[in-house]
């Protein structure tokens, strides 16, 4: 075989033999040429080998022949070590056999040892002029098709000439662009001078014609060039986009900034993107000289995004005072957003006078209207307006949705409409508003995380655990969690494992919680995650580490004039608290304020009712028919897993035969048959059962203890229970109680059993929660409470 390169260098005269030599029975050939020779001879030549198959096209490797080009020469490499070498490549063989020779272990970092780029400096030094310009032209961006100051813009058929040979030289891929290793190559053998001397001549060409500096104003700013006319373009650019992509904004900011942008100028506009991306310390440190510049709109925008800060830290009292700072005359078009910062801290006169200054709604857009009406809804939640709260919190949501827009906000519109919707018993509207805001990415990515833990709220509130910690891990997984975030979601886990009756997993969660909520202060916005844990830590006997918390809850809804439509979750918490902490007194006042608020709110009326008959089963002599119709009741406000446990409580203090089936059958309807996910407008319900969390749940123990007629552990056990827990021994139970330690040994291998203990300090925990009196344990609270 005769292998002849650079066909296209040879002389007309061997040209024309080797067409002979093709035309005859002579030895294969092989001949490489570039393409775009316009030679007769060559031609030819072409023709002739034609007539024996169809030619080879070579071009640069795909990721298949850089593997194979990788395992020919060394090490086999990961696909890492490939992306990296076909982007700094750009597939250009003679380029990746130089990687692959110098990079013999195929390191990822870098992929391209320093010496091949100091080697190709060395080498591109040595092209012509012409080239060298080319090269250099394209690495900073000009268009070849326009000319420039390296580039001879009036001869077009000249550029094309250098166009073609640098791409059959290698020099370029066919699309004309340089890859980014000879780009580097160029940047660094050419003197700087020349390098910011050919930027600004492509700034002036680029200025004249009137096009725009974005397409290459990002690598000129990276490039080191600093000019006002780069700075804008990248700064317009960012603005553009600030709002429905905030991560390009961060990057055409950041560029911005080094090609000359004022930082003052922009650090508002900076933090709102960095916020936008989801990265909330780099936007507090952005924002820094913008809080205290004398441009209003400057500053205006700035307390917007530091309210929002301040919000997902769990201290909205920060975002409050911030509006207060600024004061109702240079709120402006915040208003909506500094009212709602203050009603969620309990400052109504404040917030109403934001909302009265600001003398109007502004532009009608899509999310200003969502603004002002979630601002209207919450006002309208704490008085007698009440009822058309939550179809103007729901509007609002939807608005802000089909905005698409990604704005600082000190809750998102989903989240605190689907609030309201459970502090008015509507479940299934909470969820199928917080469906829609998932599905329509309310928010953009800072919304994500808060509007998927509010999902696995009302999941849970609903009875479908499996459901609720999905949703609570997709949150997780979703990045990292701000603190309001994280305390929302180990307040889910409490929730969950103490519906559950998992003693060992709420213990976890409860450590976990208690150790968070020292981190973020009450809100108006956050009462549900805090009435859980009151409730948690009155099972648990560890109130102390939240009652600060219940406390500033209570204070706060106490300066609103504790709307029912807030106060409702947080009163029936105290009630379950004051039945487990075996507190009677201090069940009257909540029930009496739950009776207070029930002509404006269902929910507050169908807690007074269930209260009232918890008193009567604890009280014992209750009717089944009246405590039935309360754990019914309970089932259409949204929570089936309190209707279940109070029917299963009260069939298992039930003195008649009849009572006590007629109670286990409803404890056992209500656990059987949660709430069905909601359906929305956009995705229909679908069943999901979480058959396995509802078969281990507290209300299934509760109806198991019914029909035994007993508790969880006979008395005799409890007692045994109990002085273990007092850390006595096998010998010194039985002279306590009058029994032989191998009949106390008996008790405590049925007591494993019977509580599935896995070890002894399994034993131990469980224990605790077993011989726990309340409604979450399994015996009554003895003496008289009154309603």
């Amino acid at each position: 075989m005769l292998i002849v390169d650079d066909a296209h260098d040879l002389a007309d005269q061997e040209l024309e033999q080797l067409r002979e030599l093709a035309a005859s029975d002579g030895p294969s050939l092989l001949v490489a040429y570039r393409a775009r020779s316009d030679r007769p001879a060559l031609r030819r030549l072409v023709e002739a080998l034609a007539r024996h198959g169809d030619p080879t096209v070579l071009g640069p490797l795909g990721l298949d022949g850089l593997a194979a080009a990788a395992a020919r020469d060394g090490a086999a490499a990961s696909p890492a070590f490939l992306e990296g070498l076909a982007e700094a490549t750009g597939g250009l063989p003679w380029l990746v056999h130089r990687v692959l020779t110098a990079n013999t272990r195929r390191a990822v970092n870098p992929v391209v040892p320093w010496q091949v780029g100091d080697r190709l400096g060395y080498e591109l030094a040595e092209l012509p002029t012409p080239q060298q310009d080319l090269l250099l032209a394209l690495s900073l961006g000009f268009d070849a098709s326009a000319g420039g100051a390296l580039l001879p813009a009036d001869d077009p058929a000249a550029v094309d000439r250098l166009v073609d040979d640098a791409r059959d030289a290698g020099l370029l891929l066919p699309d004309g662009s340089v890859v980014p290793l000879l780009r580097d190559a160029v940047f660094r053998t050419t003197p700087l001078h020349r390098v910011r001397a050919a930027q600004r001549s492509l700034v002036d060409a680029l200025a004249e014609s009137g096009r725009a500096l974005e397409r290459v104003g990002r690598t000129l700013a990276r490039g080191g060039l600093q000019d006002p006319r780069v700075a804008s373009c990248l700064t317009s650019a960012a603005d553009h986009v600030l709002e429905t992509r905030p991560d390009t904004a961060v990057g055409l900011y950041a560029d911005a900034l080094a090609a000359g942008a004022g930082e003052e100028e922009i650090a508002a506009r900076l933090g709102q993107a960095e916020w936008g991306a989801g990265n909330a310390d780099a936007a507090w440190r952005a924002l820094a000289p913008a809080l205290s510049t004398p441009d209003p709109e400057q500053a205006r925008r700035a307390t917007d995004v530091a309210g929002a800060l301040w919000a997902a830290r769990g201290m909205l009292t920060g975002a409050a005072d911030g509006y207060r700072w600024r004061g109702p005359d240079t709120v402006g078009a915040s208003a909506p957003l500094a009212a709602l910062a203050l009603y969620g801290v309990g400052d109504r006169f404040a917030a109403d006078e934001m909302l009265a200054a600001a003398g109007g709604h502004g532009a009608p857009t899509l999310a200003s209207t969502a603004v002002w009406m979630m601002a209207e809804g919450v006002r309208d939640s704490l008085g007698a307006a009440a009822p058309r709260a939550l179809p103007t919190l729901v509007r609002a949501s939807d608005l802000f949705t089909s905005s698409g827009l990604t704005l600082p906000l000190p809750v998102a519109p989903a989240v605190l409409a689907a609030t309201l919707a459970l502090g008015a018993g509507e479940l299934r509207t909470a969820e199928s508003l917080l469906d829609a805001a998932l599905a329509g990415e309310q928010g953009g990515l800072p919304a994500r995380p808060g509007l998927l833990l509010a999902r696995a709220w009302a999941a849970m509130q609903a009875d479908r655990p499996d459901t609720a910690r999905a949703a609570a891990e997709e949150a997780r997984q979703s990045g990292p969690l701000q603190p309001r975030e994280q305390m929302l979601r180990l307040a889910l886990e409490v929730a969950i494992a103490r519906r559950g009756d998992d003693a060992a997993g709420l213990l976890r969660a409860w450590q976990a919680a208690r150790q968070e909520v020292l981190y973020v202060g009450v809100d108006l916005y956050s009462l549900l995650p805090f009435a859980e844990l009151a409730v948690a830590g009155a099972r648990l006997r560890d109130s102390v580490h939240v009652d600060f918390q219940t406390e500033a809850a209570f204070a706060l809804l106490a300066k609103l004039g504790d709307p029912p439509l807030w106060a409702a979750p947080l009163h029936w918490a105290a009630v379950q608290a004051a039945i487990l902490s075996k507190q009677p007194g201090r069940l009257g006042p909540q029930v009496a304020a739950l009776t207070a608020g029930a002509p404006t709110s269902r929910l507050s009326s169908v807690l007074a009712g269930a209260g009232r008959a918890w008193v009567s089963v604890l009280r014992g002599g209750f009717e089944a028919a009246a405590v039935e119709v309360a754990a019914r009741s309970l089932v259409g406000v949204g929570l089936p897993w309190d209707g279940s446990r109070l029917a299963g409580h009260a069939a298992a203090h039930a003195e008649d035969r009849r009572d006590m089936s007629r109670l286990l059958a409803c404890a056992r309807d209500l656990h059987a048959a949660p709430a069905p996910p909601a359906a929305s407008r956009n995705h229909p319900a679908s069943p999901q059962p979480d058959a396995a969390a509802r078969s281990s749940s507290p209300a299934s123990v509760a109806v198991r203890a019914a029909d035994g007629r007993g508790e969880l552990l006979s008395a005799r056990e409890r007692d045994v229970a109990r002085l273990v827990l007092e850390g006595k021994n096998y010998k010194e139970i039985g002279e306590v109680i009058f029994i032989s330690p191998r009949t106390v040994e008996h008790h405590v291998s049925r007591i494993r059993q019977r509580l599935s203990a896995q070890s002894r300090s399994d034993l131990l925990t469980q224990l605790r929660i077993a011989l726990d009196e309340g409604p979450e344990g399994s015996g009554g609270l003895p003496g008289p409470a009154s309603p």
